[in-house]
């Protein structure tokens, strides 16, 4: 078996004893898990007293398989212990916990999975620490917003296969950590803003971000972030331009905040790897539909693209 340990951790303004409260209520999974995004119509199935040991959250979805788990022992207000059982795609059984401490004036809570893999799949087994890790990213910073805030401003509505382009792209290419995007995407597009006008370019057309490479293992990523162009236009050297050709793609919309969009870009890569889609590699691209400095965070709409063949 290739055995693995995923650790996560995030700093919530609340106390110890509700961030406890809030994950040993199963009652609550459904609001933060970081894969129950990705199908809501998915069965889930809480037992009567959802706070106790032995309570168990079961699920079953076409797209997130078939699971349960179980509390072992809850430590209140310090640690939490869980048995996770899949049933598909595949049985296996990890031991999940939290733990959970004061901090400053908050509490810092951390995730860990210490699981294993069918030895025939032990060649995934990194792949597999990067994936999880990510879910647990996600499912952290909604379980902080749902916290402090009462609520999750992030929706994800799959479109399914659709035509797409032609589609024009100029703006400012580069690479950076998962963890710096935003910052680094803010940096790009207003570089694009101010050297598209100085050229004769309009900045009345869409605008998209393009995902050239993704680095799992480092945690890194190439795009380019800019305005859609008439294919005629005359784009300068230092502007980067990438093109797509009409053809289909994988449409998936999410609704709220920029820093969630991470759940509607899983559950677009969920839904390929079961509908059995093969993408296109000339690279995937968000469409961002509202100004995000005049509209409120839970009125955001992002349009996901993912070319096929």
């Amino acid at each position: 078996m290739a055995r693995f340990h995923v650790q996560r951790s995030t700093h919530i303004n609340a106390s110890a004893e509700k961030v406890f409260e809030t994950v040993a209520d199963f009652g609550t999974w459904s609001t933060w898990s970081p894969w129950l995004c990705c199908e809501p119509a998915a069965e889930v199935t809480v037992t009567e007293s959802p706070n106790t040991v032995s309570s168990v959250y079961t699920w079953r979805g076409e797209i997130v398989g078939q699971g349960e788990i179980e509390h072992r022992r809850l430590d209140a207000p310090r640690h939490i212990e869980e048995e996770l059982r899949f049933i598909k795609p595949f049985p296996s059984k990890s031991k999940v916990t939290f733990d959970i401490k004061p901090s400053g004036e908050g509490t810092e809570i951390t995730w860990d999975m210490h699981g294993s893999l069918p030895w025939f799949l032990f060649w995934m087994r990194s792949q597999m620490v990067a994936m999880i890790g990510m879910d647990y990213e996600r499912g952290l910073k909604m379980l902080k917003e749902w916290i402090e805030t009462g609520e999750v401003l992030s929706q994800t509505v799959v479109h399914g296969v659709e035509p797409v382009g032609p589609l024009r792209v100029a703006g400012v290419r580069n690479r950076c950590s998962l963890a710096d995007i935003g910052a680094s995407m803010t940096a790009a597009f207003d570089a694009a803003v101010n050297a598209l006008p100085k050229h004769g370019l309009p900045l009345d057309g869409e605008p998209i971000s393009v995902y050239h490479q993704f680095d799992l293992a480092k945690q890194t990523c190439e795009y380019t972030s800019g305005f859609a162009v008439p294919e005629s236009a005359s784009v300068p050297s230092e502007l980067s331009t990438w093109s797509l050709p009409q053809g289909r793609a994988l449409h998936v919309e999410h609704g709220g905040r920029y820093e969630h969009l991470g759940n509607s870009w899983s559950a677009a890569q969920m839904h390929m790897r079961y509908k059995k889609l093969k993408p296109n590699k000339c690279g995937a691209f968000e469409i961002y539909r509202n100004d995000p400095c005049a509209t409120p965070p839970a009125e955001l709409r992002t349009d996901i693209f993912l070319p096929l063949k």
